[in-house]
């Protein structure tokens, strides 16, 4: 009786002493409309970037990496013709992944959105490839 009544006491104390812990923190996300935006732009641009994902790690891998949207920053947005020109320029930077969400390279894509073209590449950086030394050896055979 004594031992559970010294440590009832102790765990009393000890709860008091020790900073408690808000789930709800200041590092806590929250959605904003700009985000909002950005999550769309990445949306409606995602299928353009896998393609040319596609064809730019052709030689390295054995199948396309995927890409999803929260791989994926948005670097800048310009709009090229002045104030309300319907004219853009978006930079975005991609991290590729294959199987369980192994990242294989950093890529960096420029598209120019417009009415009259729509949607056009202008410019495409791959960065980092696939490190073959650090990739898990489970997945090599997604190598070539």
């Amino acid at each position: 009786m004594r031992l559970i009544l010294i440590l009832m006491i102790s765990t009393i104390i000890a709860s008091g002493i020790m900073p408690s812990i808000n789930p709800s923190s200041d590092n806590q996300k929250t959605d904003s409309r700009e985000l909002q935006l950005q999550d769309m732009i990445v949306l409606s641009l995602l299928s353009h970037m896998e393609k040319k994902l596609e064809k730019a790690y052709a030689n390295v891998l054995t199948s396309a990496p995927n890409l999803y949207p929260f791989d994926v920053d948005l670097l800048d947005i310009e709009r090229v013709g002045g104030f309300r020109g319907f004219n853009f320029q978006i930079t975005l930077e991609a991290y590729p992944t294959v199987g369980p969400h192994i990242v294989v390279g950093k890529d960096i894509f420029t598209y120019q959105i417009s009415p009259s073209f729509n949607v056009k590449l202008i410019h495409y950086q791959h960065l980092e490839g696939p490190d073959k030394n650090a990739f898990p050896w489970n997945y090599s055979n997604l190598l070539k």
